[in-house]
This record gives C-alpha cells, sequence and structure tokens, in this order.
C-alpha cells in the first residue's frame, strides 16, 4: 500500500481520495489542509477551487499548477474551532528548473456554506 501525498498512513483511497474523489465532508482544518496539498499533487484544479473561499480564491487556471513537483507536507500545528481554524505547515517541492524549495504557511480556514474552506494565508499564529 502506498501512503497518501497528504503524509497519513493510510492508502489514498482511505484518505484523501474519500474527500477529492468521492465528496465526502471533510470533518476538520487540518483534513482539509492536508486534501488540499493532495490536490495540488494530483493537480485537481476543481477541488482546489471548491475548497477555496469566494471572497479569496484566485483566478486559478489548470496550466498554474503545471511545472511543480510536491516532494512532502509536515503539519506543525492545527486548530479547528466552531467556524474557524487554523493549519501550519511546511510543504516541500520542486521546480521546473528541478530547485528544491519549502512553503511555509500559517492557514486560515471557515466555514462557508456548512463546509470547511481555506480562506487565506496570516502572518502569525493566533494567540502568539
Amino acid at each position: 500500500m502506498s501512503t497518501c501525498p497528504c503524509g497519513r498512513p493510510l492508502s489514498y483511497s482511505q484518505c484523501c481520495g474519500r474527500y477529492l474523489d468521492q465528496g465526502a465532508t471533510v470533518p476538520d482544518c487540518e483534513t482539509l489542509m492536508r486534501s488540499r496539498y493532495t490536490a495540488f499533487v494530483r493537480r485537481n484544479h476543481s477541488y482546489l477551487l471548491a475548497s477555496w473561499h469566494p471572497s479569496t480564491c484566485p483566478d486559478l487556471q489548470p496550466a498554474d499548477l503545471e511545472g511543480t513537483t510536491w516532494l512532502g507536507l509536515d503539519v506543525l500545528r492545527s486548530k479547528t474551532g466552531f467556524k474557524k481554524g487554523y493549519v501550519e505547515f511546511r510543504a516541500r517541492y520542486q521546480d521546473d528548473e528541478k530547485t528544491e524549495h519549502s512553503l511555509h504557511e500559517i492557514s486560515r480556514f471557515t466555514h462557508h456554506k456548512k463546509r470547511w474552506v481555506y480562506l487565506d494565508e496570516i502572518e502569525a499564529w493566533p494567540g502568539d
């Protein structure tokens, strides 16, 4: 069994595949973060748009997902509240020139139409 791209010790179908392919409801912010990372890995444009809050969603095109090879995800901490949540993560990737990079972000999530969506990046963990 190969593990899901998000790093959890489950197969893709047992983990993020439930959300990307089967439309299951994401239960918390960390799971949404992991499923979005997997969507970037698999270049699942429609899932990324559907899981982004409409007020902050960019004009993301399928071609925008090309040229990046995602190498791994580390979730550093996460907190899911009643209608908002946060995930701090580090994602490693390789660009077209095969140069490795690291993306460190604190993401903010909110409820929209009774489901979790990515809202934006924030500068600092709330309360720090």
